[in-house]
């Protein structure tokens, strides 16, 4: 099973050029970035294999994106569901174009991040 802190080892290793810090924070990681924004990661210790990934950004509409399988019914249309993700705000929800197991969702979403800073630039 993958942990937190499996997650939090790939971000200060293979994502080095876009992390600035990563911090365990109860029971969820934050992961800065190094353009002042952050992403809260959060791995269920109760229920296995559920997760989150929050980034918040730091622009001007408060753009976020979230990638979660917690099961939320208002997106049980979905045919991923429980796997959605928050494209730009809270209500663009669309099935996730990352991979459904933890490690590899992790991984694919924080090359999504590095790719969307990259474009900022």
């Amino acid at each position: 099973m993958t942990t937190i802190v499996d997650l939090q080892r790939i971000a200060e290793i293979q994502f080095s050029d876009i992390v600035l810090d990563t911090y365990l924070l109860e029971h969820k990681l934050r992961i800065t970035l190094i353009d002042s924004s952050f992403i809260d990661v959060h791995v269920s210790q109760k229920i296995s294999d559920k997760f989150s990934f929050h980034w918040e950004t730091k622009d001007a509409k408060g753009t976020i994106y979230r990638y979660d399988n917690f099961p939320d019914r208002n997106w049980s249309y979905l045919s991923s569901y429980p796997y959605h993700f928050h494209n730009g705000d809270q209500n663009t929800v669309e099935v996730p174009p990352f991979p459904f197991e933890v490690l590899q969702g992790f991984v694919s979403f924080m090359e999504f991040v590095r790719n969307e800073i990259r474009k900022s630039k």
